[in-house]
């Protein structure tokens, strides 16, 4: 039988300012990436969401990214590949923290915005995640988008790894994501968006932007909770992936 976790980014509110549809959200996912306060969220938010995922079962992720508040962690930085590991280490710790606390065990550590824009471009920049994730706890899964530089940058530090595949996200012919400064980069129709998901999991294939198609064997598919339409999206999802006999649930489980 096909197996597939999804993953959502949550816990990305910020004091009295709310962000995505995470109570919505939680039930339909299978782990989740949360916010560590440098891109996104708070203390008390990043508690919030660790006890929301503890409620319903869900795997939880650190979700480290650039120092950026006011960009959402999507405006590169020029930071150093050290500025970059120490960043990272900081983040997760953070975020175990309120895992410890809560008696929660945290799986995996995926990489936002831009900074995972960069890793999956840099092998220098995922080397330096790389090292962050395995300093911190070796056993942590690193989320890799599939087929780039990450996932050698795992394979070369000695770490776990899964290679992650996109939903709502258009891809070039290289593999990569599609800016979201160009038209087209973020995809809406949620029953395109559902078959999508199903013939990367079932046949390993996803078309990209330009038509190519291209191969890949996601272990996690990557949906969005802050997109307009983003819980309806993903119930098509999980609704698809039913009807054609795919087990859905998180990667750490064995």
């Amino acid at each position: 039988m096909p197996r597939i976790d999804l993953n959502c980014d949550m816990g990305e509110s910020f004091g009295v300012y709310t962000l995505g549809h995470d109570e919505e959200t939680l039930p339909f996912v299978t782990s989740i990436n949360a916010a560590c306060g440098f891109h996104a969220s708070d203390p008390q938010t990043m508690q919030r969401i660790v006890r929301l995922a503890k409620q319903h079962g869900v795997a939880v992720g650190a979700h480290p990214g650039y120092p950026d508040l006011v960009g959402f962690g999507r405006r590169e930085l020029a930071a150093s590949y050290e500025e970059i590991e120490a960043d990272v280490i900081y983040q997760i710790g953070a975020l175990w923290g309120f895992c410890r606390s809560e008696g929660v065990p945290l799986q995996h550590v995926k990489p936002h915005g831009a900074l995972y824009n960069r890793a999956e471009k840099d092998l220098g920049t995922a080397l330096a995640i790389a090292r962050a994730v395995k300093a911190v706890d070796p056993n942590l899964y690193l989320v890799c988008l599939a087929n780039s530089p990450m996932v050698e940058a795992a394979k070369q530090v000695g770490i776990p790894f899964v290679e992650e595949a996109f939903a709502d996200r258009a891809y070039t012919a290289e593999g990569r994501l599609v800016s979201r400064k160009l038209v087209g980069a973020v995809l809406h129709e949620v029953d395109q968006i559902a078959e999508r998901v199903l013939k990367m999991v079932v046949e390993g294939k996803v078309t990209a932007i330009d038509g190519t198609e291209l191969k890949l064997r996601p272990d996690t598919i990557c949906v969005h909770g802050d997109t307009p339409g983003a819980v309806d999206m993903i119930k098509a999802i999980r609704a698809r992936l039913a009807l054609a006999g795919v087990e859905v649930r998180a990667f750490g489980i064995k």
